[in-house]
């Protein structure tokens, strides 16, 4: 892909509140940044585009409850994930999952929006595959400092919620196939949800390794989106067994041969996976990695 002139950073917030200046509800967009390249200085706001345009004071995302009991109301994105190669973007964004266009950067459009209002609570972050035909998203129910990785929780709360994109262009929707959450449960006093990953590029598969916090880091496979599974993974165990405690993973990222994972309470970790079916993976190397602006790993 050419370089391109100018560098779009797009500016997801949430949570406005009428005391601040520059976040007042309703606030259901997100700020355009242009950065020309040979002169970064006058980088600029070009555009506030509304993804959830609607009436009332908090704009036209999911309500939240008493209508959604114990779903997040949307008041802005929480993570917005670009793959530049297909002019795609998808956003995360508390009550809804988005898919938008970015062929033109400085004006996004919603293609197409979902809500999940039976298991999702938070809607954390998105991952697209390789292809662009799926994406991930993520519920961080509990925020993080919950112990969602239970029996009581089940297998569909707090997880991950993989959605095929049908169709093309602006006629693309987002299609649910399934939940992926770690099938292992772990104590009460482990604060664990679905939280940040990436890919691990294998041509033909759809690999990915992502952190659990407290449930450790899970490298699975969603080639088949209706049927996800673990393939590996690497955990601690309780950092006690007496009240629950925030620790664990908060992000594992896959990056030239390794997995890299920041662990909240015992610093930053580097893992080796030897598996006939990430190796292929070792064969790409990449300059450098921002798992919200995806490259293309076979370019």
């Amino acid at each position: 892909m050419p370089e391109r002139k100018n560098v779009y950073v797009y500016v997801s917030s949430y949570s406005p509140n009428a005391a601040y200046p520059d976040c007042q509800p309703p606030h259901d967009g997100i700020s355009v940044i242009k950065v020309p390249r040979k002169a970064p200085h006058k980088a600029a706001v070009v555009a506030f585009p509304v993804l959830f345009p609607g009436e009332g004071p908090d704009g036209g995302g999911n309500p939240g409850g008493p209508t959604n009991p114990g779903v997040s109301k949307t008041t802005g994105c929480h993570d917005i994930t670009v793959l530049p190669s297909k002019d795609l973007a998808a956003g995360a964004c508390m009550g809804d999952g988005i898919l938008f266009s970015i062929r033109n950067p400085e004006r996004p459009r919603v293609i197409d929006r979902v809500q999940d209002n039976v298991n999702f609570a938070f809607w954390h972050s998105a991952t697209f595959n390789q292809k662009a035909n799926k994406v991930v998203f993520t519920d961080e129910l509990g925020g993080g400092g919950a112990a969602t990785c239970n029996a009581e929780i089940g297998p569909n709360r707090g997880a991950d919620g993989i959605y095929d994109i049908i169709g093309k262009g602006d006629r693309s929707k987002l299609v649910f196939r399934s939940y992926f959450k770690i099938p292992r449960h772990q104590a009460d006093t482990e604060n664990c949800v679905a939280h940040n990953g990436s890919l691990i590029p294998v041509r033909g598969r759809d690999l990915m390794v992502q952190a659990w916090y407290q449930g450790g880091v899970s490298v699975w496979d969603f080639t088949n989106s209706a049927k996800p599974r673990e393939i590996a993974y690497f955990e601690r165990g309780p950092l006690t067994t007496d009240s629950i405690v925030t620790g664990g993973s908060w992000s594992a990222y896959y990056y030239n041969g390794y997995i890299y994972s920041n662990d909240i309470a015992k610093g930053f970790d580097v893992l080796k996976i030897d598996d006939r079916r990430t190796d292929p993976a070792r064969g790409v190397h990449l300059r450098e990695l921002n798992v919200q602006t995806q490259p293309d790993y076979f370019d």
